[in-house]
């Protein structure tokens, strides 16, 4: 800017044109042309005080009647307009804005007072019905006041668009880390799932393995015909894990799966049983009320729930009987496990820092829908689980009972 205010001085002065007055040297008009474009140098780093300086440089440079006007004007106008873009306080800026457009209308009434003397013989021509200092004065207004105006207008809406895309870029932020953080979440719930289905299948099948195993060496050398009924037990004991686990990955692989379809329900519990009676528990299984449905999600939480008390009754408990007993109540559907093993035991704890995972997915599954659980040593000795789900609609809290005894 400053270099077009030094060829704007050139020209003025080649073409004699000098509309505030005769003009001073040479060396103070290229002075004061340098000085106004340099305070520009900080219009955004330091905007309040570009403007302020330079609004002062042009004051003093058409008090000292400088010929340069056109660039000194263009200059005020960016020196404003970036000021209500760029300021940092915008109670600040507003105010030095402010400022120097009243200081810039004061200016211009000191400057026509001073000339009125002279304003007649500037318009010889003058013949409107108005006289020609009152005309140019309302022009000189009304452009000054655009002017002003303009600049002003326009450095509050840029400030306001550069807001506006800095608050969508954070909220465009803060989206993707929601997204990430939801991403993240998923996996670990996937995770948890993974473990828990893994737990439940294999750790049941497994223990009832352990005993059966146990008992056959036992009687292997008294006993062979006991022996070979163990191991048989055994056998389909691995077999039935084994397609198990083949059709829980076959669910994990599909996308859109679900615990629902992988089979199992509260139909299935008396299978279930099968393999403590194999290890030679004595089972009672008792339905109370009419069996309603439920839906799947609740179904296989509530068999998940019988079969891990199993496999805690079989590994922990030294228990020679166990009753199962689902009852359907009116809003509610109870799935109970109780054993009479040591009076008093304790869940028992983790062998290994990854261990512990039977309470913990059974409080999940039961979480997960809302239910309550109730885990721990009965008054009359012997161990209670007992898991209630609520659901949409259920049968009557009938007292009438199927009863499938081992």
């Amino acid at each position: 800017m400053s270099a077009l205010a030094l060829l704007s001085v050139v020209l003025s002065n080649s073409m004699g044109s000098f509309p505030l007055g005769p003009p001073p040297s040479w060396p103070e008009q290229l002075t004061w042309a340098v000085l106004v474009g340099l305070p520009l140098i900080w219009r955004r780093t330091h905007p309040e005080i570009s403007t302020a300086v330079l609004a002062a440089i042009f004051i003093a440079a058409q008090v000292r009647h400088s010929p340069e006007v056109l660039v000194s004007s263009a200059t005020l106008y960016i020196a404003l307009y970036s000021l209500g873009a760029w300021g940092r306080d915008r109670r600040l800026s507003a105010r030095i804005r402010i400022g120097v457009i009243v200081a810039m209308f004061a200016w211009l009434a000191i400057a026509a007072g001073l000339s009125v003397a002279s304003m007649e013989s500037n318009f010889p021509g003058g013949n409107g019905p108005i006289s020609p200092f009152l005309a140019a004065a309302i022009s000189s207004v009304l452009f000054n006041l655009a002017f002003f105006l303009l600049a002003y207008l326009l450095g509050n809406r840029t400030w306001t668009s550069a807001l506006r895309q800095h608050e969508l870029e954070v909220q465009a932020e803060a989206l993707r880390r929601s997204r990430a953080e939801n991403a993240e979440r998923a996996v670990t719930q996937e995770r948890v799932r993974i473990a828990r289905e893994l737990h439940d299948v294999v750790a049941h099948h497994v223990s009832v393995m352990g005993v059966q195993a146990s008992a056959s060496r036992r009687v292997m050398d008294k006993d062979p015909d006991k022996a070979k009924t163990a191991l048989a037990a055994v056998e389909q004991s691995a077999r039935t894990a084994v397609d198990e686990l083949r059709r829980m990955l076959g669910v994990l692989r599909n996308a859109g799966a679900n615990d629902g379809a992988l089979g199992y329900g509260l139909d299935q519990v008396d299978s279930l049983l099968q393999g403590a009676r194999d290890a030679g528990l004595a089972v009672e299984y008792t339905v109370y009320g009419t069996p309603v449905p439920v839906p799947e999600s609740v179904s296989l939480a509530g068999y998940r729930v019988v079969q891990e008390a199993m496999t805690n009754t079989i590994k922990h408990a030294r228990a020679s009987a166990v009753d199962v007993r689902i009852r359907y109540l009116r809003r509610e559907v109870e799935v109970e496990v109780t054993d009479d093993g040591r009076t008093g035991r304790a869940v028992p704890p983790p062998r290994s820092p990854g261990g512990g995972l039977g309470l913990i997915g059974m409080r999940e599954r039961v979480a997960a829908h809302d239910g309550s659980l109730e885990v721990g040593a009965r008054d009359g000795g012997g161990f209670r689980v007992r898991a209630r789900f609520p659901i949409v609609s259920g049968g009557s809290a009938d007292s009438a009972a199927t009863v499938a005894t081992a």
